[in-house]
């Protein structure tokens, strides 16, 4: 199964959700902004990893907030 790339404007998206639902603190929030500023893979790699620890819920309402 292929990996799906997320592209830089959608991990920023992601990154403002987190904050809100998070805090601006958050080590997950830091890590998805660190990954839109810099595109590179293993940033993206390791928000993506930080966002799949977190409780469902939350990941549920990061989700949300970009689809609206």
């Amino acid at each position: 199964m292929e990996e799906i790339k997320i592209d830089h404007a959608a991990m920023g998206r992601l990154a403002k959700a987190l904050a809100f639902i998070c805090g601006p603190d958050h080590l997950t929030t830091m890590a998805a902004k660190a990954a839109a500023e810099s595109g590179t893979d293993q940033d993206i790699k390791k928000a993506r990893t930080l966002f799949l620890r977190l409780k469902p819920g939350d990941r549920q309402a990061a989700l949300a907030m970009l689809t609206d």
